[in-house]
């Protein structure tokens, strides 16, 4: 995945539209948790097991790639607008994850870091 690509995709878009200055960090991050919401809809009383099996249709599937783009069109956007290199910062969080949740300890279940043993 070409990130670069993308921005650039994504600031031709914005620009076409002159919609940037509608693009404040907070509108963006509002943006984003509207998008994240619709695709949470998507799964809202489906069974975990029916979550699973959610691409097997095809409307559904094409629900699900729409509202996961609008998810990662608006993180493009936001991380665009406060010069943060998502490639960076997201090696940069996997390395404090790896940190909180080590293998030997986090592999098998989903116990937050907070509530390890010890801590």
């Amino acid at each position: 995945m070409d990130i670069e690509a993308l921005m650039k995709a994504q600031r031709e878009f914005v620009g076409e539209r002159d919609w940037d200055k509608f693009h404040s960090p907070k509108n963006l991050a509002m943006s984003l948790m509207i998008e994240a919401g619709e695709l949470g809809e998507l799964f809202q009383w489906a069974t975990s097991e029916d979550s699973q099996k959610i691409m097997s249709d095809p409307k559904q599937a094409a629900k699900v790639r729409d509202e996961l783009a609008d998810v990662f069109f608006y993180v493009l956007r936001l991380s665009d607008k406060l010069g943060i290199p998502l490639d960076e910062a997201f090696h940069a969080k996997m390395k404090k994850n790896a940190e909180r949740y080590p293998a030997e300890w986090s592999k098998g279940h989903a116990t937050k870091y907070t509530e390890r043993p010890g801590q």
